[in-house]
């Protein structure tokens, strides 16, 4: 039988590269005859680069000491694939891990544009930016900024960095503002939010980087002020991802927003690894609701469904129902006796999950697994 390992990271415990290993080592562990191919994913958030790193020998690493999204400087990395592909992960240089302290007014996006001015600066033929993990809420124009173009009060001053300040912008001057690489940008979105309202970067995300809800209220007011001023499409889905990010690269840099969960499978080969497999094994932190809109479990149930191939889910915890197209589903928790005891030793209990998933299994037949 051929089995494909296609996880995405379980968040805090353990990477995706680890969990399909894991997964994988379960599975031979029963069935040593079997084929098991590891294809590790990622959505856009943490966790891509090396996603991606390990979907190509040739990928090479580049580092540079950019902003923080505070006042710190750090080093972050990025990643240059075959044909001139510079992947920037926002998380690296803006990312809520790297804030001792959650600043939702004051945390900025400028690290990010400062990789991608050094990316620029080593002739990238097309840019990718994975948005995901994100501590701002400035509209992406950290990342525009930094690469030459103005936001202005009115009295026609810089604007400070960060959400909180935009609330004053009177008007954008993109006149010097880089151009974008001639096989332009790519922004790799994890959620389908749009930029505004109920739904939008301030309301939804704000909460989860530390704003209050009169911060919440200034973030949305900033947020409107640069949609006016910049125009283009701040419904669009993903606009709202990063703070804002996707909607400020759309509108003043021509960028490209995609699903990253199925971009990245689409560029670790996914497709092809699932051709003739007789299973998947697909999982993340937490499988609910949210877990078929734009994450890797959902992109690659449909990847899956398209091939034929039935699925089973690992996931560190299970929230309510699994998707229809879903055969097996088995929770680390469940396995371990707890949360706590799966998170301390997540890749003990998901190579566990891998075994049990051979359970009934007969050659040829995934009655014990597609059926359950």
């Amino acid at each position: 039988m051929r089995i494909v390992a296609a996880p995405d990271s379980f968040k805090g415990t353990i990477g995706a590269a680890a969990a399909a290993a894991a997964l994988a080592a379960g599975w031979r562990d029963a069935r040593p005859a079997d084929e098991v191919i590891c294809v590790p994913l990622a959505d856009g958030g943490e966790g891509t680069l090396e996603v991606l790193a390990a979907s190509d020998a040739a990928a090479r690493w580049h580092e540079a000491e950019v902003s923080g999204p505070g006042r710190q400087r750090i080093a972050a990395r990025w990643l240059e694939l075959p044909g001139r592909t510079h992947v920037i992960e926002l998380a690296s240089a803006a990312g809520l891990t790297l804030l001792p302290d959650p600043d939702p007014l004051g945390a900025h996006t400028a690290g990010v544009g400062e990789l991608i001015g050094h990316a620029l600066d080593a002739q990238a033929g097309r840019i990718v930016v994975g948005l995901g993990g994100s501590a701002t809420t400035d509209g992406g124009t950290g990342v525009l900024a930094a690469l030459g173009a103005r936001f202005l009060d009115a009295a026609g001053r810089d604007l400070r960095r960060g959400g909180g300040p935009l609330a004053g912008l009177a008007a954008a001057d993109l006149t010097g503002l880089r151009p974008p690489p001639p096989g332009g940008v790519t922004c790799l979105t994890d959620v389908r939010a749009p930029l505004l309202g109920p739904t939008g970067a301030a309301a939804i995300y704000g909460p989860q980087k530390g704003a209050a809800p009169a911060q919440v209220t200034v973030l949305e007011g900033g947020l409107a002020r640069l949609a006016a001023v910049l125009g283009g499409q701040p419904d669009m889905p993903g606009a709202g991802a990063a703070g804002g990010t996707g909607y400020g690269l759309a509108a003043a840099w021509g960028a490209r927003l995609a699903a990253g969960s199925a971009e990245i499978g689409r560029i670790a080969g996914l497709e092809s690894a699932l051709a003739g497999a007789d299973l998947v094994i697909t999982g993340e932190g937490q499988y609910d609701a949210t877990s078929a809109t734009g994450k890797v479990v959902g992109a690659v149930c449909a990847a899956a469904g398209r091939a034929g191939v039935p699925v089973a889910v690992v996931a560190g915890r299970i929230a309510g129902a699994t998707e229809p197209g879903v055969g097996r589903s088995i929770a680390l928790a469940d396995l371990a006796g707890g949360a706590a005891a799966a998170m301390a030793d997540p890749e003990r209990w998901l190579r566990v999950a891998g075994g049990v998933l051979t359970d009934g299994v007969v050659t040829g037949d995934l009655s014990g697994i597609a059926g359950s």
